[in-house]
């Protein structure tokens, strides 16, 4: 009886252990531990509106929805990718402001610099008629003022004397009694000869009628000014003698001028007839002649692709009672032309960042912005033409942009994935891709070479005006660096790889007169910085190998808030810097390619 109980124990037990370890195995099928390798989880993310994002579990703030959530290796929702959202506090405190696209004209300031010249139907030079001797001058220097008919010299000419005898002759036998009317006819038709041959020899009429109250002992004659005007040119002194066809004088009238530019090639379609230009010179300061456009030179200098423009000025009297005129002959000048087109879609130059590629922030709903790219076309003086990557009516922001991209960058969402998109065909619709190919050996012509090295010229002498502690050179070369930058961009406009460089000339390439040497070298030194930036890309061609590129580590201390280190151009050493001079010429090194 105990044996069968024992047993039948044994049993129970073998069955209940079996029974444990089947219960034990499927219970953690069911419950199967938490995987190690399981992804992290980046953040929260709203599917309806994709820039709703968040650190943890939560709702949209927009529709209620359940927020997901998005680990590792995954993208997110579609369209997510680069919007930052910041709160409405953070707006208000970095001053985000937007502006809509919209259609609109765009108007451009085009700045040109040119000459005061005379006006070309009004200058006359005075040639001498006839083979004689200057007897006495009446105006003997140059800048005289004179009216028409004013005695300017007093001349001997055997030629000139036997014309007049020629006339006073016939005069007197036209005079005379005669036989028949067909005579007297005959008389005053070679009187009328005689007299002609007289104007064409110079003679005025005011002259010719007073030949028969001449003193006959008198051998000379007058040679009076056939304009009113000023005397700009006087060949001929008192004694000398003179072949026919000799230049004696010339003569301009100031009191219409005009104001001539060069307008280059790809501005020649925003210039009409008529348009009003502003024109100012250093010699007038804080005064604007207004005058439009009256000529356009159909015809391109090869050279330079550009064509003259004119502008007609009035040019009165400076001082009451006097003859000094306000605007002076050979006077440099600039010029501000209004160029507008018709309307066009458009948005802010303040929304453009220029990060590598045109790319601007666009609202997408309160206080979340997007990233995108923009094909850009002309640009104005405070909008740009968009091409491509915007429509009418979306606000881009012109404001706190800046922060907005560098929030961006700290989140690591901003990546864009469109390439840049530049216009074709202008020359200054550039992008920093640091994939552009760079310049190579023999890739620039001749007539480039050239072009570079006539600005380059010019920056050294800037920079060694600076060095030199001269302000008079220094403001004599500034103003031909408006005139310079423009002809440089436009002779290496196909160089893309010098684009970056050139679109830095072309910012800070505006160089006013300086009332001092401090002003003059804070202008300077983003010039400087850009012409060295496309120096250093110039000398991979041999012609260029000779220049020179020096850095000063101190500039801070010459042009307070600037950088430590600041950058030259020479054309030859030894190193002269041009933002101490004097006081630390040589300090500095050389920039090695």
């Amino acid at each position: 009886m105990k044996a069968k109980h024992i047993l039948l124990l044994i049993v129970v037990a073998a069955l209940a252990a079996i029974g444990g370890w089947f219960g034990a195995k499927y219970s953690r099928a069911e419950k199967p531990t938490p995987a190690t390798g399981a992804r992290k989880i980046l953040y929260y993310q709203s599917p309806m509106h994709p820039w709703i994002t968040s650190d943890k579990p939560g709702r949209c703030t927009i529709c209620g929805m359940q927020l997901e959530p998005v680990r590792e290796g995954e993208r997110g929702f579609g369209g997510g990718e680069g919007v930052v959202t910041l709160g409405s506090n953070t707006v208000q405190v970095i001053n985000v402001q937007t502006e809509a696209v919209t259609n609109r004209a765009l108007v451009r300031t085009l700045r040109v610099a040119g000459m005061i010249d005379d006006d070309d139907t009004k200058h006359r030079r005075l040639s001498a008629y006839a083979e004689g001797r200057v007897e006495k001058l009446f105006l003997n220097y140059v800048g005289a003022e004179v009216t028409a008919g004013q005695p300017l010299a007093n001349f001997y000419s055997p030629s000139l004397l036997a014309a007049e005898s020629e006339f006073l002759t016939l005069l007197a036998k036209k005079s005379a009694p005669v036989l028949s009317e067909t005579l007297r006819l005959e008389q005053a038709r070679l009187v009328d000869a005689a007299a002609q041959r007289l104007k064409r020899l110079g003679y005025a009429d005011t002259q010719i009628s007073a030949l028969a109250e001449k003193d006959i002992a008198d051998a000379r004659t007058e040679i009076l000014a056939p304009m009113t005007g000023t005397v700009v040119l006087r060949q001929v002194y008192e004694g000398q003698y003179v072949k026919e066809g000799d230049v004696l004088f010339e003569i301009a009238d100031f009191s219409t001028m005009w104001f001539q530019f060069d307008a280059y090639e790809q501005d020649l379609p925003w210039l009409r007839v008529g348009q009003q230009v502003e024109v100012t010179t250093p010699a007038r300061p804080g005064r604007v002649f207004t005058a439009p456009i009256t000529f356009i030179d159909p015809n391109l200098n090869e050279m330079t692709r550009s064509a003259k423009v004119r502008v007609e000025l009035e040019n009165p009297i400076a001082e009451e009672g006097g003859s000094r005129r306000v605007l002076f002959h050979k006077m440099y000048a600039d010029g501000a032309v209004k160029l507008q087109t018709p309307d066009m879609l458009t948005l802010p130059r303040s929304a453009v960042l220029s990060a590598g590629q045109p790319m601007v922030y666009v609202e997408v709903g309160p206080g979340t912005y997007e990233p995108r790219l923009v094909k850009l076309g002309r640009r104005g003086d405070e909008f740009w033409e968009v091409l491509n990557g915007v429509n009418a009516g979306e606000r881009v922001v012109t404001s706190g942009g800046m922060l907005i991209d560098a929030q961006a960058q700290l989140n690591a969402t901003a990546r864009p994935t469109d390439g840049p998109t530049t216009k074709a065909g202008d020359p200054m619709t550039a992008t920093n891709d640091s994939s552009a190919e760079k310049l190579a050996p023999g890739d620039l012509s001749a007539a480039q070479q050239e072009a570079a090295k006539e600005f380059l010229t010019l920056a050294h002498e800037l920079s060694a005006a600076l060095a030199a502690d001269s302000l008079p050179r220094f403001n004599e070369l500034a103003p031909k660096v408006h005139a310079a930058v423009p002809k440089l961009i436009n002779a290496l406009a196909d160089a893309k790889s010098l684009r970056p460089a050139l679109l830095k000339l072309e910012q800070s390439g505006h160089l006013e007169t300086a009332q001092d040497l401090a002003t003059a070298r804070k202008t300077f030194l983003p010039f400087s910085m850009a012409t060295a930036e496309l120096a250093a890309m110039l000398r991979t061609q041999e012609a260029f190998q000779s220049v020179k590129i020096f850095n000063c580590p101190m500039v801070n201390r010459a042009v307070p808030g600037a950088a430590k280190n600041g950058r030259w151009v020479q054309s030859s050493g030894p190193l002269r810097n041009p933002f101490f001079g004097a006081e630390m010429l040589e300090c500095g090194n050389e920039v090695k390619p």
